[in-house]
């Protein structure tokens, strides 16, 4: 449910409960009419549109019968220009004076950005951003960490209590194959850094290794060897245990590392390996309770009346599965941190796996687990096709970050050597290297394939996050240059109608950010931050600033190009994406 947010949509809400023909006792609520307006498809219809559609009840009549209604009933205001019915919708044309005070005045003092969108929201824990120990991070894990972290800063923004966690698989077969090739077969030095890079070559070339092996009579020695391996790590002691310790070390570094650059932190992390025997023992408890079953041998929950099949959580053989230790995390995540939603950030193959978690966490008592929700998302790959780490056919996300900074400042920061700061050029280039691949990553709808093109991302027109962060550092500039912007506005010479279509394009900020956190969608807000930015070079293109025909209207304009600057460095922030000064 969301609150009284927007105050251009609730004055209108309230001239409408005030006027409506409808029983006071069946009158709409004042939030449903705020959340009812919407912005028209064709700006010249107007500025923002109320549907009758939920009138046609209590009224007895065909809403196209009650928009004219209402807008006869409507008198103009401070607010209201006009308001004019248009088939089942009444449209309404808004004074540039009234949304200056009530929207562009705000925006400019940042009471905008610091209201509560949503109402009564569950304390929420979201999981992202899962990789695995002992292989090399690339640019297909990047759309998870992207996802998750623009989701948490959204429900944040809307008023969510949110815990932000991971969970980094550092045990397990992958784990085996990299320190059997390490010991076994590894003839190149440990490099003095890139250690984490390194160790996912390792495994690599191991499991490329084993594959090749297999049907030879290598194949038995080198299953010996695995075994052993995953035993020593099992009983924490052993040559391989200690040499675990010391890798896994390397690769948490490289994960830091990355998520630093990102301005990624995480409130909780959880590992594997912590929860890997005490999942075991967890689920031997359920099965002497009698809340689970033994079935050819394994142990599990029947979910077959629930068209989910069996949920293996013992294997024959007493080892657990990732269901196990799902279970035993989300035990802890309930315990730990009291949350009543639980929401994972996990690619689409994995929705039988989490369908069946939830359902087991249900009939095992766990009354969240009607509100565990797994955020589903589809895979990133390159113009030649997919990625994996198996075959060693991936983008590094180390190198692909330097790649892209370097490819930044040889194309746009160049000119300015000697002018800036080499620490200037270097954070910029950061920046805009983040605007990139963040933007790429969260702009495509959570459930269609991304295809990562770098030259592309980087682009300063179109969909891009540096073209959004670069109209931003243009209007920083114009202001800079052309201010400063005399508090006195009058809001009401803004009538171009490229400068009314900016305004009353603003004010559905906090409804796009709404949407995209009710929805987990904040590729919602990419698509906003890119019509701001164009319908701003628009009215930049038409409307003169520095040469406007009074000094009034120069401050007015330069107050609704600031206000413009605001909207898109709180979107980009939202989103994870700085905003430069200057480009």
């Amino acid at each position: 449910m969301r609150n009284l947010f927007d105050p251009v949509r609730t004055a209108i809400a309230r001239e409408l409960h005030a006027t409506l023909p409808v029983p006071e006792d069946q009158k709409p609520s004042l939030q449903s009419l705020h959340d009812a307006l919407v912005e028209p498809p064709n700006p010249e219809m107007g500025d923002l549109a109320f549907g009758c559609f939920q009138l046609a009840k209590a009224l007895r009549k065909g809403p196209p019968q009650i928009s004219g209604e209402v807008a006869k009933a409507l008198e103009p205001n401070d607010l209201i220009e006009s308001a004019v019915a248009a088939g089942p919708y009444v449209n309404f044309k808004l004074k540039a004076s009234g949304l200056g005070q009530l929207a562009m005045e705000p925006i400019l003092k940042g009471s905008f950005f610091s209201q509560a969108l949503l109402a009564s929201q569950p304390k929420t824990m979201i999981e992202y951003s899962q990789p695995n120990t002992h292989k090399e991070l690339h640019v297909g894990h990047m759309r998870n960490a992207c996802l998750g972290d623009a989701l948490i800063r959204t429900l944040r923004y809307a008023g969510t209590e949110v815990i932000s966690s991971t969970f980094p698989g550092d045990v397990g077969t992958h784990v085996a194959k990299c320190l059997w090739y390490m010991k076994y077969h590894n003839t190149e030095p440990v490099p003095a850094t890139g250690k984490g890079e390194w160790l996912g070559r390792m495994y690599s070339k191991g499991h490329l290794k084993l594959d090749d092996e297999l049907g030879t009579d290598k194949e038995a020695g080198n299953r010996e060897q695995l075994t052993e391996i995953l035993r020593q790590l099992e009983a924490k002691g052993g040559e391989f245990y200690d040499l675990w310790k010391e890798t896994r070390e390397w690769s948490v570094q490289l994960m830091q590392s990355v998520y630093g650059w990102m301005n990624i932190k995480f409130d909780q992390w959880y590992w594997e390996s912590e929860v890997d025997s005490p999942s075991v023992q967890y689920a031997r408890k359920l099965l002497d309770e009698g809340k689970l079953v033994r079935s050819e041998g394994a142990v599990g929950m029947d979910l077959s009346d629930a068209n989910l099949g069996f949920c293996l959580l013992l294997k024959s053989d007493g080892n657990g599965l990732y269901a196990t230790k799902d279970i035993e995390l989300a035990r802890r995540k309930f315990q730990d941190y009291k949350i009543q939603k639980s929401i994972y950030v996990v690619d689409q193959r994995q929705a039988l796996h989490f369908q069946q978690v939830f359902k087991t966490l249900e009939r095992l008592g766990f009354e969240q687990a009607k509100d565990c929700f797994h955020l589903q998302y589809n895979f990133v790959e390159l113009p030649d096709g997919a990625m994996s780490s198996r075959k060693g056919n991936i983008v590094p996300i180390m190198a692909l970050i330097e790649n892209m900074q370097k490819m930044v400042k040889d194309n746009y920061l160049a000119r300015y050597k000697g002018e800036w700061s080499d620490q200037e050029i270097d954070l910029v280039a950061s920046q805009v290297a983040q605007g990139a691949i963040k933007y790429g990553m969260v702009k495509i709808d959570n459930n269609k394939k991304i295809v990562f093109d770098m030259a592309e991302w980087l682009k300063l027109e179109g969909d891009s996050g540096p073209f959004v962060q670069y109209s931003t550092a243009r209007i920083s500039s114009l202001v800079k240059k052309l201010g400063p912007i005399n508090d006195k506005i009058d809001w009401s010479l803004l009538v171009h109608p490229t400068e009314r279509v900016l305004m009353s394009h603003l004010i559905n900020f906090n409804s796009v950010v709404a949407q995209a956190a009710e929805n987990y969608r904040p590729s919602v807000l990419c698509t906003y931050l890119l019509e701001t930015a164009k319908k701003f070079n628009h009215f930049y293109h038409e409307c003169s600033i520095g040469q406007a025909e009074t000094p009034e209207l120069k401050n007015a304009r330069l107050a609704l190009s600031a206000a413009t600057r605001e909207v898109l460095k709180n979107g980009l922030g939202l989103i994870g994406i700085p905003a430069p000064e200057r480009m």
